[in-house]
């Protein structure tokens, strides 16, 4: 069964903010960007890096990702407005080859991709 549902791909498709968590030495670490930044890949999401310095000594020092994503147009389960999860999985930087040569034709400005295998999506809305 795919991780990535179907409406967990109907969020990712209406613009939000996106919550990106990791942990390292000096503990939780978070980082932002847009939902329509995000490329779906697979059951991987794939997110231009243009900082991300600490979020990327995390991940190469092992910690897992956690992303936040929702929207309010997206009907939950009660049928009442919005829906949202939250996404682990593990990440890598990626700084050649074709996932990073899509990601800067779209995004200039990034220094890398954030690919993230995401191996769950657990409903919180």
């Amino acid at each position: 069964m795919a991780v990535l549902t179907t409406e967990v791909l109907e969020i990712l498709r209406h613009e939000a903010p996106v919550a990106i968590v990791t942990a390292g030495e000096g503990g939780p670490h978070l980082v932002g960007t847009w939902q329509s930044y995000i490329q779906v890949d697979g059951d991987a999401l794939v997110i231009p890096a243009g900082g991300y310095r600490v979020t990327q000594a995390n991940v190469e020092g092992g910690s897992p990702v956690q992303l936040l994503v929702g929207s309010r147009e997206v009907p939950g389960p009660n049928g009442y407005p919005g829906s949202g999860f939250r996404l682990t999985g593990t990440g890598s930087f990626v700084d050649a080859g074709p996932v990073f040569e899509r990601t800067k034709a779209r995004f200039p400005w990034s220094h890398a991709a954030l690919v993230v295998r995401v191996a769950t999506a657990e409903r919180l809305i």
